[in-house]
Parts: C-alpha cells; sequence; structure tokens
C-alpha cells in the first residue's frame, strides 16, 4: 500500500522542513499560509500581494507571520526547482469569532494551527489527491518524542484520520453528515536518516533561499514571553492585532497565554539575550516553529 501512495512534503516556511523539499522529492509540496485581513499588517509589496493572492485563489493583504516567509517560498520553489501548491484558510480574524464573541487559541485549544494549517491542507488533499499520502513531517533527529505524539493519533492502518463532512445526514438538507477520513500516512525522513539542526543550518548557508528570522506567527502562544517581547519589538504592527484580539474578547479578558496578557509582555518585559530554552515547540507538525 505504501508503495503506491502519493508523497507530500509538508511546507512551514522554515530551514527544516525547506530542507526536506530541496532532499526529498515529493510528488507535491504544499504550504498554507496565515492571513490577515487588518491593513496595518498589509504586505508592503502591492506586486507580490497580487501574486500570492493569484497563487492562493483568494486575496491576500497580509500575514500575522514574518513577511519574509513569502520570500521563502517563493524562493524555494526555483531553488528546488519543483511546483508549490500555496493554500489558505480563514483568516486568523474570522477563525477567533464564534457565535459574535471572540475566543482565542492557547495551548490547550489550538484550533488556530487546525483552522489555518491543517484544514486548507486537508482541503487541497481532498481536491487535488483523494487517497491516502505519504507525509513528510519536518522533525529532526532529536525530536523523537514529537514525532511518537503524532503517531499515537494513527489507526490500525498507520493512517492519520481527519473529521470532514460527507453529506447530508439521510436527505435532510440541513443537517451535515460527518466521517473520519483515512488521508496521511506521515513520515519522519530526518529522523530516520540522523539529521540535527547543525547540518540543517549550516546547509542554507551559502543557498539562495531568504528565510525569516523566525517563522510560524509572531505571536505564537507557544513561545516564551521573552522571545515574544522579543518579537513584539521586530514586528509592532503584527504584535500589536494580538494585543487587540486579546482586549477585544470583552470584560472578562480572555488570553493567549495563562496569566498574563500580551499587552503586559509588550511593555512590562525587559529585553533580555536569548537561549534556546525561549524558543518553545508544540507537536503539531504544520506551523514549523
Amino acid at each position: 500500500m505504501c508503495g503506491e501512495m502519493k508523497t507530500v512534503n509538508s511546507l512551514s516556511g522554515g530551514k527544516t522542513s525547506s530542507y526536506i523539499a530541496a532532499h526529498y522529492p515529493a510528488d507535491y509540496n504544499v504550504f498554507s499560509l496565515v492571513r490577515t485581513c487588518d491593513k496595518k499588517c498589509m504586505f508592503p509589496d502591492s506586486k507580490i500581494r497580487q501574486e500570492v493572492s493569484d497563487r492562493l485563489g483568494t486575496e491576500f493583504i497580509g500575514t500575522l507571520e514574518d513577511d519574509t516567509i513569502i520570500y521563502t517560498m517563493i524562493d524555494l520553489e526555483q531553488y528546488i526547482g519543483q511546483k508549490i501548491d500555496w493554500v489558505t484558510g480563514k483568516t486568523f480574524d474570522e477563525i477567533i469569532i464564534r457565535k459574535d464573541k471572540k475566543y482565542l487559541p492557547n495551548v490547550t485549544q489550538r484550533f488556530c494551527t487546525t483552522e489555518m494549517k491543517l484544514q486548507p491542507i486537508f482541503d487541497w488533499w481532498r481536491k487535488e489527491i483523494g487517497k491516502p499520502v505519504q507525509t513528510r513531517i519536518g522533525y529532526r533527529a532529536n525530536e523523537q518524542s514529537r514525532a511518537k505524539t503524532m503517531l499515537s493519533k494513527i489507526n490500525k492502518k498507520g493512517l492519520l484520520e481527519m473529521k470532514a463532512i460527507v453529506g447530508k445526514r439521510n436527505g435532510i438538507t440541513n443537517q451535515n453528515k460527518w466521517a473520519y477520513i483515512e488521508w496521511q500516512k506521515p513520515m519522519f525522513p530526518l529522523i530516520k536518516d540522523n539529521i540535527y539542526k547543525d547540518s540543517i543550518e549550516k546547509y542554507w548557508e551559502d543557498k539562495s533561499v531568504r528565510f525569516a528570522y523566525m517563522n510560524n506567527c509572531v505571536g505564537c502562544f507557544h513561545r516564551s514571553p521573552i522571545l515574544l517581547k522579543h518579537l513584539s519589538d521586530k514586528h509592532p504592527n503584527k504584535f500589536e492585532w494580538f494585543i487587540n484580539a486579546e482586549q477585544e474578547t470583552g470584560d472578562n479578558v480572555r488570553t493567549f497565554k495563562s496569566g498574563m496578557t500580551y499587552k503586559e509582555i509588550k511593555n512590562s518585559l525587559k529585553q533580555t539575550s536569548l537561549f534556546d530554552d525561549d524558543f518553545n515547540e508544540c507537536d503539531s507538525g504544520y506551523c514549523g516553529i
């Protein structure tokens, strides 16, 4: 069964998943972009903005990731000589509105990853392929625990499933019928080939692909307060989006991180040197922290 599967490289815009694209050619390369409709976060180059809109098939105003990620994916496509499929879902502005109230994702409710990364890739897969695929995930040799977490979710066939609408319930037009669809077999080539971060960093040193200081959303709640403070200084407009999102949740203010608002992080913390321990990680496999 595995030999018949198409292969997909899941790209985040970071050096690790880009390394996979460069060293492990696949039938498909796919990248899911986080968008915002906030014009304060508008991507500065109007020509590139239109190109991204054309690739996505929907309007691109800006992203809450580092803008450099756009150039990363354009450069990477040229470098590997293969098409990269760009996909996107709802904007971040849209996913936090639930029944006229604002709800913010956090470490226990990571619906941002599901709705802005995983769901768009699933929808693309369902339209373009429709059969289970081998998906290369960018976990490095020292990240076996993250791989085990993902593998704990596979079914007896070794496949991950996604809950999706498959029709209407018994002909009732206003009730959807849901089912779990088998769609991907996660693969970890960097773990298999014992590839560590230092090898990946060294590889990209003299290559023509531009990378962000850090990819993924500027205000990702998996990051430490110290790192978030640093990013608030580096990307003030984007970080302001996260501050406003918290403040607009009403009298009972909801926060991305427990016990501290992003406004407090921006205004109260002193800038310090960053160490490896400040770069927290999640185990989703799609955001690329």
